[in-house]
């Protein structure tokens, strides 16, 4: 195992080999004992106080506990030991610790994980989609993905995103996953690919947790993505849950489908077909033809931020806001702080959505693209507001994304990038203005108690 390679220090191997031994009869009735190993895994307190909450929360039956279940009694035997051994014991607990332990020798701290598209070719065409704004040729070899993965196991990461384009229609990427066991991989697919087949592979490996692209219910799905899609990832789903494999779902949230995709019914559906997560992006106007009439209101993001809180709270699968889900992350994470991109160009970008790059992947290591002045000069200024509901430098800040792009003059990654900083920017200042104001009350009334912090 990588992990007990690095560990230099015995007590801490001592540790991660108790916590492997009790994998294969892991229940709820001992998964405090677990939780309670590695804790001795971690420094930081402010993560031990986090696994301490964790174990609050199975004492008290919370309706995230549901979710561990799920994860102990529904999945493959590998898909099981993978998703705790990969993605919690090197990457959240022991993971954690040694990123932090390597700071000095390396300058900064290696994120905890990063979305690469290998790339950009996709089966589908939905409007909307930024993927459609790179070029379709573009993709990232073998050789350098294995390379890239190889780098970021050295770093401490077992996390990695992979989006795209439809990454399954890249043959050989199973097979590097395959190679590369110890790490997990969230593969953002549109489902299309995805057959009962395929399905037996993903339990047997147990290291790949497909999200499939779903826009509520069947007529806006298949509106959007083509007639008899929603039928199609239904299926895909079934086949997924049926052999075990961990997978979730990935919304797109627009003007269009915001109270869909957070109501109570959409969740209902979501967990009859036994996603464990649903990760929820809103739609953001970049690339050569922005559509603005996609783009949520200050008032519909509010409005979908508390319906998701609520969704969360009372329903067995976990939720990720990208952008209203600040105050569990300090703020925005781009720019290495905990994440990064890099294109099927090997452009290495802060963010998936900000479109800029000063080094390729193709002739830097990672070390070298994370520790470049224009991702340093980003962390050095986050987080971009006081308040962790306005996080984003592209939407919520935008004066931000504009001063880095002044400062570093980073090559935009695809023709159109750089309207976000110019043509989009008065319609962005007075956006984010608003939202602002709202975010600014949701604060004081929603969150400032618990973070003991009033704006």
């Amino acid at each position: 195992m990588a992990v007990l390679k690095q560990a230099k220090d015995a007590s801490r191997r001592w540790v991660i080999r108790q916590m492997v031994k009790l994998l294969p009869r892991l229940t709820m009735d001992n998964m405090e004992t677990m939780i309670s190993l590695g804790q001795k895994l971690l420094k930081n307190p402010e993560y031990i106080e986090t696994a301490e909450s964790l174990k609050r929360y199975i004492r008290e039956g919370h309706p995230a506990v549901k979710v561990v279940e799920k994860v102990l009694y529904d999945l493959s035997p590998e898909a099981r030991f993978r998703t705790i051994y990969n993605l919690f014991i090197r990457g959240l607990l022991y993971g954690t610790t040694y990123r932090e332990e390597i700071v000095e020798d390396l300058g900064f701290r290696p994120p905890l994980f990063f979305v690469i598209s290998p790339t950009m070719r996709c089966n589908l065409k939905c409007y909307g989609c930024y993927s459609g704004e790179y070029e379709q040729d573009y993709g990232l070899s073998t050789e350098l993905l294995d390379r890239v993965f190889t780098e970021a196991e050295e770093l401490g990461m077992a996390f990695i995103t992979v989006s795209g384009g439809e990454p399954f229609i890249r043959k050989d990427l199973l097979d590097l996953f395959e190679n590369h066991k110890e790490m997990m991989f969230q593969v953002y697919t549109n489902g299309t690919l995805i057959d009962e087949e395929m399905a037996k592979r993903l339990a047997k490996m147990g290291n790949v947790a497909p999200m499939i692209s779903v826009e509520g219910f069947e007529q806006i799905t298949d509106e959007r993505r083509g007639k008899g899609h929603y039928k199609k990832i239904m299926k895909a789903m079934d086949y997924l849950r049926e052999e075990g494999v961990l997978f979730g779902a990935s919304v797109c949230q627009t003007r269009k489908n915001y109270l869909e995709v957070s109501s109570e019914e959409f969740a209902d559906l979501m967990a009859e077909k036994g996603v464990f997560l649903i990760w929820h992006f809103q739609y953001i106007p970049i690339g050569r033809e922005p559509d603005l009439s996609l783009m949520l209101t200050p008032e519909m993001r509010d409005t979908i931020r508390r319906r998701l809180r609520y969704i969360r709270n009372n329903w067995p699968f976990f939720i990720c806001d990208f952008w209203n889900d600040g105050p569990y992350v300090d703020g925005c994470i781009a720019g290495g702080r905990e994440y990064f991109h890099i294109n099927a160009n090997g452009d290495v970008e802060p963010c998936v959505f900000v479109h800029f790059a000063v080094d390729n992947i193709k002739e830097k290591s990672l070390k070298e693209a994370l520790n470049s002045e224009f991702f340093r000069d980003i962390r050095a200024h986050q987080p971009w507001s006081e308040n962790p509901l306005c996080p984003c430098m592209i939407i919520d800040n935008p004066h931000c994304l504009r001063d880095m792009v002044k400062r570093h003059r980073p090559i935009p990654t695809h023709v159109g990038a750089e309207k976000i900083v110019n043509e989009l920017a008065p319609y962005l200042d007075e956006y984010a203005q608003n939202y602002h104001k709202i975010a600014h009350k949701a604060w004081n009334e929603e969150y400032a108690e618990e973070y003991g912090r009033y704006l």
